[in-house]
């Protein structure tokens, strides 16, 4: 397999917000080869803390997405450590939304590779997020677009559980004068645990399903998981995307004006809504709510995962069942 690491320099940006961001730089990796037409695109944006690496297991001749047969384009998320982030930026960071990743990430497809259409674009918690504003802001352009445990906009109870994220975090005495000075052990400890309540269901714990993943115990599976999945990153990362997601919301823009109705009938392509069936922040009742309002678009499906793996069930890494799922539903939806 044919893949690329590179770094979109897309210099000055002005943002969303009016700030003017000196030197946007866009992190990206690519996989397999861009035909000729230039129509086997695929666009995987990376989820909450997460780097390109993170989401490549899902990228295979036998995996969710085929890179013998499309162009795979993985975007890092402004604030994962690799593109424009708190930890690599020498002048202050400042508010950037799902609204100004999917405009540098146009760049990237149009300036870079001349690319115009994509067959897909898939994408898992806030990778699912960006997947509904592509579609919401590039209609002619996004053929198809997978929205695994995601929503069009951050739902009042999502935002409350990153309140509580956010505030294990920071309760962390390396947290002063609102940003980090160094590293919160604490905190990422606490953020991990407080996590670990919200991201898996009542079902994964009552069947101890983490025993399948080879824990000994309960708290073999909490320390060995969650006590480290966040200390890999930057606090100050972390934070910044979690202030991403908290406002994300496809209607937030000049183009939609705060119409959500309108913002969701914009969209042309072929959607398919994969939640969790146990996903506890990104609910099913957001996407059976949103589904009835995708008037102008050409198909849209709701497919829970059956699982008890609750918002991981849209990351299934060896969970060949929920994988299996995955696969054949954008087998399905490609088919289209």
């Amino acid at each position: 397999m044919t893949a690329h690491y590179e770094i979109f320099e897309a210099g000055e940006v002005t943002l969303q917000s009016g700030t003017v961001f000196p030197s946007m730089k866009l992190a990206y990796k690519t996989y397999g080869t861009l035909s000729p037409a230039k129509d086997n695109v695929i666009l995987y944006p990376t989820s909450f803390s997460a780097q390109h690496a993170d989401t490549e297991w899902l990228i295979g001749p036998d995996g969710v997405l085929d890179p013998t047969r499309y162009f795979i384009v993985i975007p890092n998320l402004f604030g994962n450590g690799l593109s424009s982030s708190p930890s690599n930026t020498a002048v202050q960071f400042p508010e950037v939304s799902y609204h100004d990743a999917i405009a540098v990430q146009h760049r990237l497809l149009t300036e870079r590779f001349g690319i115009t259409k994509l067959a897909l674009v898939y994408g898992w918690s806030m990778g699912g997020m960006q997947a509904y504003h592509w579609a919401a802001l590039h209609p002619d352009m996004v053929e198809r677009a997978a929205v695994v445990c995601g929503s069009a906009r951050c739902a009042p109870y999502n935002y409350v559980f990153l309140e509580s994220v956010k505030a294990a975090l920071t309760a962390d005495p390396a947290f002063r004068d609102g940003r980090f000075a160094e590293r919160p052990v604490a905190g990422y400890r606490a953020m991990g645990r407080v996590y670990a309540g919200w991201a898996m269901s009542h079902g994964f714990y009552r069947d101890e399903l983490w025993r399948e993943a080879g824990f000994t115990s309960l708290e073999d599976y909490l320390v060995r998981v969650w006590d480290v999945t966040f200390a890999r990153r930057d606090a100050n990362d972390l934070l910044a995307q979690i202030g991403i997601w908290q406002n994300g919301d496809i209607s937030r823009c000049a183009s939609f004006a705060g119409d959500f109705d309108r913002a969701l009938a914009a969209i042309k392509a072929h959607m398919l809504l994969m939640p969790g069936a146990t996903d506890r922040y990104f609910d099913v009742r957001d996407n059976e709510d949103e589904l009835g309002r995708l008037t102008g678009a050409r198909s849209a499906v709701l497919r829970p995962i059956p699982s008890l793996h609750g918002h991981r069930a849209g990351n299934p890494i060896g969970n060949p069942r929920d994988q299996a799922f995955l696969r054949a539903e954008v087998a399905a939806l490609l088919g289209k």
